[in-house]
């Protein structure tokens, strides 16, 4: 098998030509709006395929790609994502923003050079920055997209809007027949 490999490589090498190895070293190149007799158009430079992203971009992704992600949670936001959410916020974001989003944890107190903030300070920022902070991270959180999945990133948004709701919320704002029983139940 050896000499069989061996022997094929001799003679794939034997078969070009020095000028066909020299191109092969030497590719041509092409500076930008520069011509290129090889398209039709006569231009180097190719128009990209629709839908892509430059990756030099520094754009805010704050909806996702257009058409891919809503802008806003939907209302009302399904029970089945508010679990999701809180069961990844629990797992990836309460180590530093704490299970309450206030910025008070374990890990937060041995953060040298700043704590994370509170996500309640940020409760007047549209959804969509949330979701642009997970994904392209915000001072010195790092980026989480690798790690959250989009849709999961929507679920963490609606639950930190959850948690926001929940550490501001009046006791009018709850329906009557909780009310009665909160008041029971703080005495």
């Amino acid at each position: 098998m050896r000499h069989f490999l061996i022997s094929t490589f001799v003679l794939m090498i034997c078969g070009c030509t020095n000028e066909q190895l020299q191109r092969m070293v030497e590719q041509r190149r092409f500076r930008a709006y520069s011509e290129n007799d090889f398209f039709e158009d006569g231009r180097a430079m190719r128009t990209p395929p629709p839908g892509t992203v430059p990756r030099e971009t520094n754009a805010p992704t704050q909806a996702g790609p257009p058409g891919l992600q809503p802008a806003v949670l939907p209302k009302p936001i399904p029970l089945s994502m508010l679990r999701a959410g809180q069961r990844e916020f629990q797992v990836t974001c309460a180590a530093c923003h704490g299970l309450l989003g206030d910025g008070h944890s374990v890990v937060a107190e041995k953060m040298a050079l700043r704590a994370p903030p509170s996500l309640h300070d940020f409760a007047d920022r549209p959804d969509g920055f949330f979701y642009g902070v997970i994904t392209d991270g915000y001072g010195l959180m790092p980026s989480f997209a690798e790690h959250i999945a989009p849709q999961t990133r929507w679920a963490v948004v609606a639950y930190v809007r959850a948690l926001q709701l929940s550490q501001r919320a009046q006791l009018s704002d709850a329906p009557e027949k909780a009310q009665a029983q909160l008041l029971l139940e703080s005495r």
